[in-house]
């Protein structure tokens, strides 16, 4: 295997792990509950959390690309923050709960469109 795809599988594997801790782990009542609120800080804090602990995942398998990544975390911060603001209303909206089918699809499609935002970010890292 070349040494590309060893840095792009271990970037993956970096933000996977990543996004677990600050999404699972990390994340409090005050974040979750707020999210659904535009410009509240519990939903801006959230995805500035996922935004610093992206740093790292850039320092250890990409290195090089340290510039291109502060301005891709940035990014990141965005997306992440509007992804997690469009599921919390549809979810509000609809009047899903976690007993519900759909609310496990909305937060499977969540999941889903942040993972693909990673899949954008080594994209750009290539790119660049």
């Amino acid at each position: 295997m070349s040494q590309a795809a060893i840095n792009i599988l271990t970037l993956m594997t970096l933000l996977i792990v990543k996004h677990t801790i600050a999404d699972f782990l990390l994340q409090t009542p005050y974040q979750y509950k707020n999210k659904g609120m535009y410009g509240h800080p519990g939903g801006l804090i959230h995805a500035g959390i996922h935004g610093i602990l992206t740093l790292p995942a850039f320092l250890i398998a990409a290195p090089s690309t340290a510039l291109a990544g502060a301005m891709i975390i940035g990014v990141e911060i965005v997306i992440h923050y509007h992804v997690d603001w469009i599921k919390e209303n549809i979810v509000k909206w609809r009047g899903w709960t976690a007993d519900q089918h759909k609310f496990w699809v909305a937060l499977g499609i969540d999941q889903l469109a942040h993972y693909l935002t990673y899949i954008g970010i080594i994209a750009a890292i290539l790119l660049y």
